[in-house]
């Protein structure tokens, strides 16, 4: 429920605070006394999309806050815990627009954007005139407000659910063929790659372990040649002309007296060391020794790998994945149909789910259409329209998400006369009243919204503007319902009416709003009967239409 409305300096309105009261509240004046500025005003702090030019002139900026009972349970609660903002009881919208245009808005003292105002103002506001902006003359909108009429948010959801399904069947099904067709563009390639990649088998690793064994062979080679002249020089040149070389001193020695003692003891001991030296050389010798064809092997499968990575486009050890996927893509081709046929089934199932929840859908939405035309109906009667014919038609559509009808609501204002769209057939009067009826209809169940009424009764009078005084008070029962209204008979049935006007002060026009006492209501609705002059007759049709 809004409590209260503050404004500051928009338009024509310099300061003005407005408290509001559940039940029916009027608001009466005079052409461009400034009723729809209010209007304005609270669209602007809802963050709905209006005017440009909103401050008032020689102001610096505008300001509208607005405040609104939240009881447990109301949907703006969601809303304000997934946008981060604090909620509670009380909810604070405040936004400001400077000079310049720039637009600044708070919730509860937090700094948001527009669209969460906007959104908030889907739960708070509903605003209806002969300009309708819920979607109550727009065809796009009523199989939503059949659906909200008939409550019928399961079943819609549960088809939904089953389309969804049938897209993610179709999707599927898509998606294998193309990659069928694109496999059987390549069969011959798969074929043959795989054969090729099977019969070398490379493996990770593989190419770096060959390439190290290429170069130890290769370095081998040149290293043995080496030691090899080495041992020769060794066993043939040095351990020969030692032994000589001992042989001659032991001859000698019987005549040396014991001084060629020590040199042969080091010339035996260097021939151990040099015995030693001959064994090493020998054994790296043979570690050194490899078959040559070795290299040869070990040369042609590096170069089988490379040059196959090559082909592909791979990294050498990137081969083996680079096969698995091949094989995947063969062996999706081999069992491609058998795949294809289990999809089409999964595609058919999905199908047969959706048609039997679209149909049960269906029946509900011709079921609720019916109840729709016959409460319609009631509520038309009392607003002096018995002989109008509003009809709900549920149209075959083509198969969405939200079924497969499409709904309209069409009217024939007189039996035989031929229906047609509502803002096409009714006139201004019928239109406000066709618009009033609908609107009883669709809020059973509406709770913690108010609901504003631009003018919705012009063009009607007399038995008939009461009457649709009596249908918005019984709207407002345990709600709130605002009404902007020039008929005297709709601001008599008020349970709470303010006076809308304009003063002049230091060379400004402004607009001011006032709540009226039960002798002011008098005065006002008098002039609302007979204008400017009002006469005593015109108070006493007022105390007649007050009760």
């Amino acid at each position: 429920m809004l409590r209260s409305l503050d404004i500051r300096d928009m338009l024509i309105i310099d300061r003005l605070d407005l408290g509001f009261q559940p039940g029916l509240n009027v608001l009466t004046g005079e052409t461009g006394a400034g009723k729809s500025i209010l209007l304005d005003s609270l669209g602007f702090v809802l963050g709905w999309r209006g005017r440009a030019e909103l401050v008032r002139a020689g102001a610096e900026q505008g300001e509208v806050v607005a405040v609104f009972d939240l009881p447990e349970g109301h949907a703006a609660h969601a809303i304000l815990e997934e946008a981060g903002l604090p909620g509670g009881e009380e909810l604070f919208l405040r936004r400001v627009n400077g000079r310049d245009g720039r637009k600044t808005a708070w919730v509860n003292d937090r700094r948001c954007s527009g669209e969460v105002l906007r959104r908030l103002s889907e739960t708070l506001i509903e605003l209806h005139g002969q300009h309708d902006d819920r979607g109550l003359l727009n065809p796009r909108g009523h199989r939503d407000l059949l659906d909200e009429f008939g409550r019928l948010e399961g079943l819609r959801s549960d088809t939904r659910s089953a389309w969804a399904g049938v897209s993610k069947a179709r999707k599927a099904l898509s998606a294998a063929e193309e990659a069928l067709a694109a496999a059987r563009a390549e069969e011959d390639f798969l074929r043959h790659a795989v054969g090729e990649l099977d019969q070398l088998d490379p493996q990770p690793g593989e190419e770096a372990d060959l390439d190290s064994r290429r170069r130890l062979m290769q370095g081998a080679e040149k290293v043995r040649e080496t030691v090899t002249l080495a041992h020769n020089a060794l066993s043939q040149g040095a351990e020969s002309a030692m032994g000589d070389a001992l042989r001659w001193l032991e001859s000698a020695t019987e005549g040396t007296e014991g001084r060629l003692d020590g040199t042969l003891a080091a010339l035996e001991r260097s021939m151990n060391e040099l015995a030693e030296a001959v064994d090493g050389a020998e054994r790296c010798l043979e570690a050194l020794d490899f078959n040559p064809h070795e290299l040869e092997q070990v040369e042609e499968r590096l170069f089988a790998i490379r040059a196959l990575a090559r082909k592909h486009g791979q990294a050498p050890d990137e081969l083996g994945a680079f096969a698995d996927d091949l094989r995947q893509k063969l062996a999706a081709l081999d069992a491609g149909e058998g795949n294809i046929d289990a999809l089409r089934k999964a595609v058919s199932a999905a199908e047969a789910t959706y048609e039997a929840t679209a149909a049960k859908l269906r029946a509900a939405r011709t079921e609720a259409a019916q109840r729709l035309d016959v409460a319609v109906s009631e509520e038309l009667a009392p607003l002096k329209m018995e002989r109008a014919v509003f009809t709900t038609q549920v149209s075959e559509a083509e198969a969405g998400p939200d079924g497969t009808e499409t709904v309209a609501f069409t009217v024939a204002t007189n039996p035989g006369a031929p229906a047609g769209p509502l803002a096409k057939i009714a006139s201004g009067g019928e239109l406000s009243r066709f618009l009033l009826a609908l609107k009883v209809c669709l809020s059973a169940g509406t709770t913690g919204i108010t609901m504003i009424f631009d003018e919705i009764d012009r063009g009607v009078g007399g038995a008939t503007a009461d009457a649709v005084g009596r249908r918005l008070a019984a709207l407002s029962e345990g709600g709130q319902v605002l009404v902007v209204t020039h008929s005297p008979q709709v601001a008599a049935i008020g349970a709470h009416h303010w006076r809308v006007a304009k003063r002049v002060e230091n060379d400004q026009t402004l607009s001011e709003v006032t709540p009226l006492s039960e002798g002011e209501r008098v005065d006002e609705i008098a002039r609302m009967i007979s204008g400017d002059s009002i006469t005593d007759e015109a108070r006493a049709a007022a105390r007649s239409l007050l009760g």
